[in-house]
């Protein structure tokens, strides 16, 4: 099926929330879906013969206010060029399109909960929303409210434990396997390295520490010279970045989710004259938005992992995947620049992953949704790279679980395969 459509968002601002209508979206007055009965359950919120509302709530303003701008209208652009076509076929043979409300918790836990509150009587499903502890703030409501809350950004595994989870599946991979991918390639390079480490005092920095940790364990060639935290509410690191540079560490895990800390952090490193080689998370790696503005080239190697194509390269600039999607992002997202942050890839991805899901669901109830959600296999979401691939069905696993290691080059990415 087709996934090269076209369509107009309309774009509405409310206050400080904001509001993104896919047109030909009609919707309920009453934001439920009683009328959509005919695939043989009692249409939960959210749907109707017509359409389907996803919420999202995710940093909008604040120091992560790009890559979560970016979760919006990745997935905005996405079901735009779904709607185009006329919709969407869902399994119980009624064609919808899909409508997204969007509202800004400016990476604030509380402002994500009330976001919640505001929507999960309207909308379907949560989804795609940015961040550990705004996902975190209302898990447990989504759960006794009964309302999915899936494909989210944030690799805290609590999100892909079916047990504790019912009702939720993360998205991207969990911090461990990031942090796992990262030890694996530096414990195999044979080489002596010293390892200091920076890392976010939550559930963030602690994952990615746990599966740097598991993999270099037992190797004679690695040493954790000096391991120190910092808050996500800091405004600096200048202290720790001292201490670290004392340490004579060669390489530096920074596990770290807040853009213009990493910025600052490259900076303090070469006003120390500390030049190790760095592993950098998924989310916070962007060239254009951190590395370049960091001086990240001055150290003679920045790793980081990543299972989306970026546009950005020289190597996808023919890519077809990479035209439709910057062409739908600039159309029904208004998003005119080349993304800075892989979140709008991601969220690209989410889009249709959920289309699959959709195309599965016998009947218009939130059950029927997580039932279909979670028998997705071996899926090659359009952006993906070779090797990765969407897989629902692992209990504990987030729909993507696997990575590739990547070396920055100056403009991009390299995928290597060796440290050094």
């Amino acid at each position: 099926m087709s996934k090269r459509h076209r369509n107009i968002v309309g774009i509405v601002a409310l206050g400080s929330a904001l509001a993104l209508t896919l047109a030909g979206c009609a919707r309920g007055g009453d934001g439920g879906g009683t009328d959509a009965t005919e695939g043989g359950g009692e249409a939960s919120p959210g749907i109707t013969d017509s359409s389907i509302s996803l919420g999202i709530t995710t940093p909008l303003s604040g120091a992560t206010a790009g890559p979560g701008t970016c979760t919006v209208a990745g997935i905005t652009a996405y079901f735009g060029e779904r709607n185009a076509a006329g919709g969407i076929e869902f399994g119980d043979g009624t064609t919808r399109t899909v409508e997204i409300e969007a509202l800004d918790d400016a990476y604030d836990p509380q402002k994500a909960k009330a976001n919640y509150d505001q929507l999960k009587d309207s909308v379907f499903a949560m989804t795609s929303g940015l961040g550990t502890p705004t996902n975190r703030a209302y898990l447990e409501a989504a759960i006794a409210d009964e309302v999915p809350q899936v494909l989210v950004m944030t690799g805290d595994p609590i999100f892909s434990n079916t047990e504790e989870s019912p009702w939720q599946l993360g998205f991207v991979p969990i911090y461990q396997n990031e942090g796992l991918a990262f030890g694996e390639l530096l414990a195999a390079s044979g080489e002596d390295h010293k390892v200091a480490i920076l890392s976010q005092n939550d559930d963030f920095g602690a994952g990615y520490v746990e599966g740097f940790k598991e993999a270099v364990e037992g190797a004679d060639n690695i040493e954790i010279v000096e391991e120190l935290t910092y808050e996500a509410t800091d405004t600096a690191v200048d202290g720790q970045l001292t201490e670290l540079a004392a340490s004579g560490a060669d390489v530096f895990f920074n596990a770290m989710s807040i853009t213009p800390l990493v910025i600052s952090s490259l900076q303090k490193a070469q006003q120390l004259n500390w030049t190790p080689s760095w592993f950098l998370p998924s989310n916070t790696s962007s060239p254009a938005a951190i590395l370049q503005p960091g001086g990240a080239e001055a150290f003679p190697g920045v790793y980081s992992v990543s299972f989306s194509k970026a546009p950005a390269s020289p190597a996808f600039a023919e890519d077809e995947d990479v035209q439709t999607f910057l062409a739908s992002l600039k159309e029904y997202a208004d998003y005119q620049d080349m993304p800075a942050f892989p979140h709008c890839m991601w969220s690209y991805m989410v889009g249709a992953t959920l289309e699959q899901a959709f195309m599965e669901m016998t009947e218009p109830t939130r059950e029927n949704f997580m039932t279909a959600l979670r028998s997705i296999t071996d899926f090659q979401a359009p952006l993906m790279l070779e090797g990765t691939a969407v897989d629902t069905t692992v209990d504990g696993q987030p729909a993507v679980s696997s990575v590739v290691v990547q070396k920055y080059n100056g403009k991009g990415y390299d995928t290597v395969e060796a440290f050094g």
